[in-house]
């Protein structure tokens, strides 16, 4: 006895295979006009332009809740880093953050002020 012939799909070969790509015309894969239907946001001007100041110092105070104990961060792009933890050192990195922020030689304007940095 034979056995019963298989079941095949019909054929749909009715040109070349979706997966291959097909090169352009000029050898090139894109014609010059695709260019021209890009993003237009591309070639906008920033505009966010800011208003010229930059962060220089920052002082981060973490104070969570009730009977929690705070702590601070202070950091400047100078390299000042200090940190604390605790109520009376968290008060006194608050003032000498501050006193740092009117020394800072990235601040300072004045070339005395520059020097004695």
């Amino acid at each position: 006895m034979t056995a019963p012939p298989l079941k095949r799909r019909p054929s749909t070969d009715h040109g070349p295979d979706p997966a291959t790509p097909v090169p352009a015309p000029s050898g090139r894969s894109a014609p010059k006009d695709v260019a021209r239907q890009g993003a237009p946001s591309a070639l906008r001007p920033n505009p966010h332009t800011g208003n010229g100041r930059t962060p220089l110092a920052w002082l981060h105070v973490r104070a969570p809740g009730r009977r929690t104990v705070p702590s601070a961060t202070s950091v400047c792009a100078c390299g000042w880093d200090r940190s604390a933890i605790g109520e009376r050192r968290v008060l006194a990195l608050i003032a000498d953050h501050d006193t740092h922020r009117q020394t800072c030689p990235l601040r300072t304007t004045k070339p005395e002020g520059r020097a004695a940095a």
